[in-house]
């Protein structure tokens, strides 16, 4: 068996008023074609650019190592030079990725490449952030502690995305007090004995290119893996609906504060809490004994 994943829809081109009407008002995922072809970036950007240009910078890396109390938010496992990175990834496959990098800081030539495209929202210039990873790396499943509205522009090689909306979550082993689910479900291949509400999720997948970008609607879940080393960019717009906008001011500003306390309280026993919870909560809501 397999996830109930419908491909999401794609189009060679997109007006504002198209995009406004068809995906960002219904909420839903659409996967765009040719919109960036115009930007240097376009042509420019691939992994031996970045290590051309940013090679001498030291870049934070994560893998998928399970969370770990003593981690702090997002703190990275690993960090080492970009030139060094990116023959890694060249060189053989690595867990290692880059997460929530915002080069463009550091290297402001990049913002020249690209410009922020108008579909209509008000996107958030402060933030460009780039996402690195090697042959077969992902991300957890999870969610944007803000619930944004996100544009994933993919560059170089091919990258899988899994999306979920918000309503999915009862299926989905999430961990409470958090943004992701059980780290040890493999989205690519998952376990139906051991993950049986799985079974009842209904999401969507794409398989995105060079050139491609994947809007992504307010709080969705999505699971990333590189099929070959590549990267992305993110560009984001805050959260519209109400409910979003609350639940990610809650998230910022609460959630993330309590959570980073009971882990100095407790220290591990939190996180196998949280863990063991998240079976707990999820097979009580399916009605499935555990």
């Amino acid at each position: 068996m397999k996830l109930n994943l419908q491909e999401i829809p794609r189009v060679k081109n997109i007006t504002k008023e198209d995009f406004i009407k068809n995906y960002f008002k219904p909420q839903k995922p659409v996967v765009i074609e040719n919109f960036i072809e115009d930007w240097p970036a376009y042509t420019k950007w691939s992994l031996d650019y970045m290590k051309e240009v940013a090679g001498d910078k030291e870049v934070p890396l994560y893998d998928d190592r399970p969370v770990d109390y003593k981690d702090g938010f997002n703190e990275p496992h690993a960090k080492m030079k970009m030139a060094e990175y990116v023959d890694l990834l060249k060189r053989e496959p690595t867990k290692y990725r880059i997460f929530l990098w915002n080069i463009l800081k550091e290297v402001p030539s990049l913002q020249d490449d690209f410009s922020y495209p108008d579909f209509g929202l008000k996107l958030m210039k402060s933030l460009p952030m780039l996402f690195f990873g090697g042959k077969d790396s992902h991300t957890f499943m999870h969610y944007d502690i803000d619930l944004a509205n996100i544009f994933h522009f993919h560059f170089e090689g091919k990258k899988q995305c899994i999306l979920f909306d918000q309503k999915q979550s009862d299926f989905l082993y999430k961990i409470p007090h958090s943004l992701i689910v059980r780290e040890d479900i493999d989205f690519s291949n998952p376990d139906f004995e051991k993950w049986p509400a799985l079974q009842k999720a209904e999401g969507h997948i794409a398989n995105l290119e060079h050139g491609d970008i994947l809007y992504m609607p307010e709080g969705w879940w999505h699971y990333m893996k590189y099929i070959t080393p590549g990267f992305s960019m993110s560009l984001r717009a805050i959260a519209r609906k109400p409910k979003n906008l609350s639940k990610a001011l809650y998230n910022i500003f609460i959630m993330r504060h309590y959570d980073n306390l009971m882990r100095r309280m407790k220290g591990q026993k939190w996180i196998d809490w949280k863990n063991e919870q998240a079976i707990v909560r999820t097979h009580r809501k399916n009605d499935i004994a555990v």
